[in-house]
């Protein structure tokens, strides 16, 4: 009976061992994925919240991922990026404005959203900076549904994480 049992488990092993699964499709020829930086400059908000719908310049992949930053400032000689959505609040703690933003596979728009926009400060509403990072990610359709825990509120963390070389961001007004 022991001898069954072995010739069982070597078959077996061997049978298993050899299992290989199909290649995946090639990726594109000649080319790495890498990461888009985009700055947007001189973005101004009309009375509506609208800030305009400006094309990638090229098209999106199902699972990239699109991050968006606002320029709030500088501090130890680096821009400071806050992450979009932003929300500003009344003194009260009731919403003001949020500085949102949404995008196709094709384009992004900025925007606000919130209460009485033509009251929003000139000096938020008008000549701001944003940064959009657009993350390569996996095909959603032959990837596993599992959830990406990633934080993406810190810029700098981003471009380390993803070594994203942010010395040619390409620029857009």
């Amino acid at each position: 009976m022991k001898k069954i049992l072995t010739l069982f488990a070597v078959i077996g092993l061997i049978a298993f061992s050899s299992c290989e699964g199909p290649e995946g499709p090639p990726g594109p020829p000649g080319e790495s994925v890498a990461a888009d930086v985009i700055d947007v400059n001189n973005v101004s908000f009309d009375a509506n919240g609208n800030g305009g719908v400006r094309p990638f310049g090229f098209t999106l992949f199902p699972g990239d991922v699109v991050l968006a930053y606002r320029a709030d400032g500088v501090s130890a000689g680096r821009t400071v990026w806050v992450q979009i959505p932003e929300s500003h609040y009344y003194d009260d703690g009731t919403l003001f404005f949020t500085y949102k933003f949404n995008f196709t596979l094709v384009d992004y728009e900025l925007y606000l959203q919130g209460f009485e926009l033509n009251t929003v400060p000139a000096d938020l509403r008008t000549g701001q900076k944003f940064r959009i990072v657009v993350v390569p990610g996996n095909d959603p359709v032959n990837t596993n549904k599992s959830v990406n825990k990633s934080d993406y509120s810190d810029y700098y963390a981003v471009i380390k994480k993803y070594n994203i070389d942010d010395s040619n961001v390409k620029q857009v007004n």
